[in-house]
């Protein structure tokens, strides 16, 4: 099951939330708390209290639906930060000038899921009624044909 949260309109630039994020992608929930206590990006906090809150989100619908949740292990299945809606300001430029510049805004989910939250059969096989499809394999490039006539360098060393 898939515990989310979501921080709207948070004054930071996504492409700098999104740095903090692909640090704890992948990672489990306790060791994505510690990697952002010490990442130096004031945008880290916000993050922080955001995985929090999808933490008790989990703890919460567990309870709520009697859900047999394991919060040790659970980790960060997906992190991600969208553009909100940006502000337009202007800059007094020199000789009367004005520069105008954009406030970026970002909207930030986090989604919590359990690890090893595959079905395992009594036979240990597959399931009925599935199929495993093998790898692709890669294909070997072919050397390419030379052309028909002979190069000049050969009629030279001919002659």
């Amino acid at each position: 099951m898939e515990f989310r949260a979501e921080m709207r309109y948070l004054r930071v630039s996504p492409q700098k939330a999104r740095l903090v994020l692909e640090l704890i992608k992948g990672r489990r929930v306790e060791e994505a708390r510690n990697t952002l206590l010490f990442t130096k990006k004031r945008v880290a906090a916000s993050v922080g209290k955001l995985l929090q809150s999808a933490l008790d989100n989990a703890n919460f619908l567990s309870a709520e639906k009697n859900l047999d949740v394991d919060i040790d292990n659970l980790y960060v299945k997906n992190a991600y930060a969208n553009d909100g809606p940006r502000m337009k300001r202007i800059r007094p430029a020199p000789q009367g000038r004005a520069f105008r510049y954009v406030r970026r805004i970002a909207h930030i989910t986090i989604v919590l899921a359990e690890r090893g939250n595959g079905t395992a059969h009594a036979s240990g096989g597959t399931p009925t009624g599935t199929r495993t499809v093998a790898p692709a394999k890669r294909r070997t490039p072919v050397a390419k044909k030379k052309a028909a006539g002979t190069s000049k360098k050969k009629k030279a060393a001919a002659k």
